[in-house]
């Protein structure tokens, strides 16, 4: 039982050290195909863990000691993962404000002459040209 849970704790490990390369490398879009199998692991690792806790049986030594090492570089890799998730989803919410902002249409300043006509009217919407020769 010990055994798939270890075995179960390093496809996960694997899994989240990928998809952490990827985000380092803001490669967001290689990192959304490595989502699935991080998913994948992760339901994996939680089954085997079901299954280890269901059937309480103390490890040895070193099983033990192979998973406390697990554990911690589990640790590290899912804080690392938070880390790297939260500053791709602000760097996307960002680009989209940023394209939103340009999208949206300027205000422009008015104001009226000495003879009370109005100065500094709305922009002419934008145009688009297309020919084929």
């Amino acid at each position: 039982m010990m055994d798939s849970l270890i075995l179960a704790g390093h496809r996960l490990a694997e899994a989240l050290r990928a998809e952490n390369e990827a985000l380092a490398k803001l490669d967001l879009s290689r990192a959304a195909t490595l989502a699935s199998s991080k998913i994948a692991a992760s339901d994996a690792f939680a089954a085997a863990y079901a299954a280890q806790a269901k059937h309480g049986m103390a490890p040895e030594a070193p099983v033990r000691q192979a998973a406390a090492l697990l554990t911690r570089r589990l640790e590290e890799l899912g804080r690392e993962n938070r880390q790297l998730l939260e500053r791709a989803v602000s760097l996307q919410s960002r680009v989209i404000e940023t394209i939103a902002g340009a999208a949206l249409p300027r205000m422009t300043t008015q104001g009226y002459a000495p003879a009370g006509t109005r100065v500094g009217g709305q922009r002419p919407p934008a145009l688009a040209l297309s020919a084929r020769i």
